[in-house]
């Protein structure tokens, strides 16, 4: 039937959400592939449209994903059978291509250094965002060729993943992400159970978008609701399956490898 008033709707970014409510729910392990769109997003590895390949293992921790995805790459020729990739901490990346210590450096130090290789004023932005540009600009061009597992992020950067304490004490976020050449491929968690503290990170991530004037996004009652009940211990990856295809089939633009690009 015809809504007579259309409301608002949106097309999903993620189907991360809706998994976990299955997951919580007691589906066992699960996958999905299929479509995800963020807006905005165009560049020879961006499009706002993309096929995302997303998995969940229940009772895995980060490392055993880790693991199944190098498995997995190897089975497709990325990897030959006796390559291992190479595994290394986000301190360690970081700190080699910058000399900055992401987990201990002082925030106006990531903002001086962010404003001077983007040539614009980061003096508002948070911690995170500077990691990001400063990752993407000076890290990401810096990684050696092949495959390679970046893990152990800063605090402030994980997301839906839970923590832990470091060998050197410092607090750390139990999130991966996988580059090939240099292009991220791959992000994944030891994924987060706890709700109250999802709701916390939701909450802030709300005050700092109201803080940068963006519009604030509303707390997702229901997943918070089905964790509430019950949320398994699980390892989550969320894999680009259009740039894995850009590797397969050697293509330098992620156009060429989408069946139509409509957008513009």
């Amino acid at each position: 039937p015809r809504l007579e008033q259309p409301e608002l709707g949106f097309l999903q970014s993620s189907p991360e959400f809706y998994m976990k409510r299955l997951l919580a729910a007691g589906s066992g392990s699960i996958f999905y592939l299929g479509k995800a769109y963020r807006a905005g997003e165009f560049g020879p590895r961006h499009y706002p449209e993309f096929t995302l390949l997303e998995w969940y293992r229940i009772d895995w921790d980060e490392h055993q994903l880790m693991s199944e995805l190098s498995a997995l790459l190897a089975e497709l020729g990325v990897l030959s059978v006796d390559e291992k990739p190479r595994k290394t901490c986000y301190r360690s990346v970081f700190k080699e291509a910058t000399g900055i210590d992401p987990l201990i450096a002082e925030s106006g130090e990531l903002r001086r250094y962010a404003s001077e290789i983007a040539s614009r004023d980061f003096s508002r932005e948070d911690r995170s965002t500077c990691l990001d540009l400063i990752f993407s600009l000076v890290v990401e061009p810096a990684l050696p060729s092949g495959v390679v597992f970046v893990h152990d992020y800063p605090l402030c950067q994980a997301a839906l993943a839970q923590t832990a304490i470091n060998e050197s004490g410092e607090k750390i976020a139990r999130r991966f992400e996988v580059f090939i050449d240099g292009m991220e491929l791959a992000n994944g968690y030891f994924e987060l159970c706890d709700a109250g503290e999802l709701r916390q990170r939701f909450m802030a991530d709300n005050v700092q978008r109201r803080s940068s004037g963006r519009l604030e996004m509303p707390l997702d009652e229901r997943l918070l609701g089905a964790m509430v009940e019950g949320f398994p211990a699980c390892a989550g990856v969320a894999l680009g399956f259009d740039r894995l295809l850009m590797k397969l089939v050697g293509a330098r633009h992620i156009r060429e490898v989408l069946p139509f690009t409509d957008l513009t």
